[in-house]
Parts: C-alpha cells; structure tokens; sequence
C-alpha cells in the first residue's frame, strides 16, 4: 500500500495515498483527528490518529476495546462505524489509524454555540441517542462515558455515538459485574449516583442517568451537575433530586456513602418545570424518569424509545438489536505485548474482511453488468423478431392485394369465355350438341377443344 505523509497539529500523519488532507479537527488526550478526503470514493473522512497506545497497559487496553467494539457494532445508523484502519508497522507500532465518517460537530459544541434549539430538536437528538443505545445494551455492552462530546452530529442533524474505550460487559448476574468496574468510568459530570456511592455492581441503568443529564443539558444550555470534585458531584444531584428514601439508600450506597448521605442536611426535590419553565410537559416527563436516583427504578433504553416523548420517532421495527453478544474476554489478557498482538490481528481481519468484501462486490457488479448485457441482448432479439412479424404481416397484406386483382382478372376471363359460350349456343352446331350447362373445368377445356374441331372442320367442309 504507497502512503505518504502530512502535519496534523503537533502529529505527522502517515496514511494511505488516496487519502489528502483537508483541515485539522482537534486534539484530545488520546489521539489527533483530522479530515480528509478519499480520493478514489469522493468522500470526505475524519482520521484519528491514536497515539502512545503502547506506553501504558491501561492506553493498550483501551485502544483495543475501541477497535474491536467498533467493529462489532459497525452498521448502525447512531453508531460511528470504521471505514478503514491501519498501522505503520505491523513488527513495531505504537499508534493506530481508524477512518470514520466525518460528521460536523459533537453535541458540545451545538449546545456551546447558542444557536436556538427546537423542542423538535431536542426529541430527535434523544431519540438517536436512545435508539443507538439500545442496539450497545442489547449486546450486554454499557457505553460507561455517554457526553455531548462523544455525540457526533452532521447538517442534518443526524447523530451518532462515539468513543468505546471505556466501555465494559454486563452480565444479568450480579456477581459477575462486582469488581469489574473499578476503573474510572465516565467523565463527573454524567456519572451515575451509584457509581459514587458503591462502586460496586452496576447495571445498564448508569447510561440511562447520563442520557438524562444529556437532556438536562439541551434543555437548560448547560450541565446540570457541575460538580469540582467526586463529593461535590454527589451533592450537586442531591440538592436538585433531593434526598433519597431510607429503602433507596440501603439498596444503592455502601455503608460509608450511607453514613455520609444521613450525616447531612435532608433536602427537598427542586421540581424540573421550575428549572426548566419551557420544557413541554412530555419532555419533564421522560427527564424524571432518566433522573431516578434509585437504578431499579430509572427507566430502560425500552421504555424510553417507547415514552410518548418520542411519539414522532418511535417505531419498534426500526429500532434495532444486535444478535451476538460482544465477547469481552480479551479483557483478561495484562501484557502490553499480547495485547499489542491482538490489535494487530483486529487490523488485519478488518483489512482481509473488506477486501473479500471489496471483491464480492466487485463480482456482484459483474453479475449484474452480464444480467443487464443478458436483458438488453434478449430484447435486441425481441425488437427484431417483432420487426421480422412487422415485416411478415405488411408482405402478407400486399400478396393479399394482389390477390384481389388475379381474382378479378379470373372473373372477367369467365365473363369473356360465358360471352363466347353463349355466342356458340346461337350456332346450330352448338344447338345440335348440347352438353349439360355445371362442368368441372377439365370438361369445359374438352368442350372448347370439341368445339374448335368442329369449327374447323365446318372450315374444310365448305
């Protein structure tokens, strides 16, 4: 494969030839994207460079579970999907190139723009966000850092879900989830009051309270809970919800987050309408059943789809699961080197899977290149053999024609020869021999030829 190279920020990009740059985009703390434009397609792309993979366990790990979930969940409309990957070096890389579809803003920078968002806006911002998370859940796979920055938006408002690197499974046993998720997990202010008090077993519910903080935020132009700090988080989210019940306490907190919840002030609930006087009564609605405290209660990615909120949207049928469960049992591997390894393996499936696919669909054309040859070719033949009976059935109406005239000249001979015969009943040899009047016209033939004779020996007689 030829590549050649070009700046990106503080990075030099090193990419396949049919990619030319086209602008900068942005830098985060794990990598540099930019946008560029696929020559051989005419598609313009965004192309993040990931970089110092290698440097930490931790970085390794996160590189490869992006890698491998977005191929797991490529294909889905609110999804960010993997056009191309690579590395520079098979034998010795420390960074990896993924190209995405480039789309023309996240939800960050919509909200910070202050351009006036509609009611219409904001159902179909959470409608995408819901249904491309529903397809993540149903694959027993929590997102774990859903944000406004990891929303990606085009000019159609077309949005899409990004950044997998801290997503995890999640197992219907309870068991199976303790201690998995140690790690930190999700940007403060979208974080779950579970995963601040407990640290312990989570559920797909914690996506639920970040899609309400999502909204929260369309709503109000800003976060909601804008906490310094993990405690001031968790006391921003109870000055607003208030303090929860003792039943929720128990079921939710440690016995540390308990004590430390009961040793402060109680504080009523700030009712949302009064945060929020613009909001419809739907959307309030749906916002406190995404803001539930307690996680059994906070509803499901189902529920939500199925609100009346998403009324103008919702249509089960075009909301999809995915049918595999995601495999996280990479997971297990520490070494950098094994999963170094593993991520070269993920960009060489990726490479063998879209050339076969490159060349099915290459032989799919050709197929329906020779099926149209095929059809155009039968109707050549159609048209000619319709020409060939246009042809036929105009020489059948001329021969037809000159049949009427041969007919015609047949009766006036017969008219001529009735004439003659009639001519020849006057003289007395006709009237001597008389034959009968209906022959067949071999006896009239022999008539005549009697008749000639007779005549012409009359001649010689007199």
């Amino acid at each position: 494969m030829p590549t050649h190279s070009f700046p990106v920020l503080n990075q030099q990009f090193i990419v396949d030839t049919k990619y030319q740059f086209i602008r900068e985009i942005g830098q985060g703390a794990y990598g540099v994207v930019c946008a560029a434009k696929n020559t051989q397609t005419g598609e313009d792309v965004a192309i993040k460079k990931v970089t110092k993979v290698f440097e930490k366990a931790i970085l390794a790990k996160r590189a490869l579970r992006e890698v491998k979930l977005l191929r797991h969940f490529s294909g889905h409309e609110n999804i960010t999907s993997i056009q191309d990957m690579d590395i520079t070096n098979v034998m010795d890389f420390n960074e990896i190139y993924l190209v995405q579809e480039l789309m023309e803003a996240d939800l960050h920078q919509i909200i910070r723009s202050e351009q006036p968002l509609t009611d219409a806006h904001f159902q179909y911002f959470v409608y995408q966000i819901c249904r491309g998370l529903k397809y993540i859940h149903s694959a027993n796979v929590l997102h774990r850092d859903l944000k406004p920055g990891n929303l990606l938006v085009n000019a159609d408002c077309e949005l899409k879900i990004c950044d997998f690197g801290l997503a995890r499974g999640f197992s219907d046993d309870a068991e199976s989830n303790v201690g998995f998720m140690t790690e930190y997990v999700a940007t403060r202010w979208y974080r779950a009051p579970e995963i601040m008090l407990s640290f312990q077993s989570y559920t797909k519910a914690i996506d639920m309270w970040s899609v309400g903080c999502i909204f929260a935020e369309m709503l109000g132009g800003k976060p909601l809970f804008k906490g310094r700090d993990y405690v001031d988080q968790l006391n921003q989210i109870l000055q607003i919800l208030g303090t929860p019940d003792e039943a929720t306490l128990r079921r939710v907190g440690s016995e540390r987050a308990q004590a430390y919840i009961r040793s402060l002030p109680r504080m009523p609930k700030i009712p949302f309408s009064q945060m929020y006087p613009r909001a419809t009564p739907l959307a309030l609605d749906l916002l406190e059943k995404l803001l539930d405290f307690d996680p059994a209660s906070r509803i499901t990615v189902e529920q939500a789809l199925a609100h009346p909120y998403m009324a103008a949207y919702h249509e089960e049928d075009d909301e999809p699961v995915h049918e595999q469960m995601f495999d996280f049992a990479f997971e297990r591997v520490d070494k950098i080197e094994d999963m170094k390894k593993l991520i070269a393996q993920e960009v060489m499936s990726f490479k063998a899977t879209k050339e076969q696919q490159s060349y099915d669909s290459h032989h799919q054309q050709l197929q329906q290149q020779q099926l149209l040859q095929q059809q155009q070719l039968q109707q050549q033949q159609q048209q000619q053999m319709l020409q060939q009976q246009q042809q036929q059935q105009q020489q059948q109406q001329q021969n037809g024609s000159n049949g009427s005239g041969l007919k015609r000249t047949a009766s006036l001979s017969a008219a001529d020869r009735n004439a003659t015969t009639t001519a020849a009943k006057n003289t007395p040899q006709q009237q001597i021999r008389e034959e009968p009047a209906m022959v067949g016209h071999a006896s009239m033939m022999e008539v005549d030829e009697d008749l000639e004779r007779e005549l012409s020996g009359q001649a010689v007689m007199a």
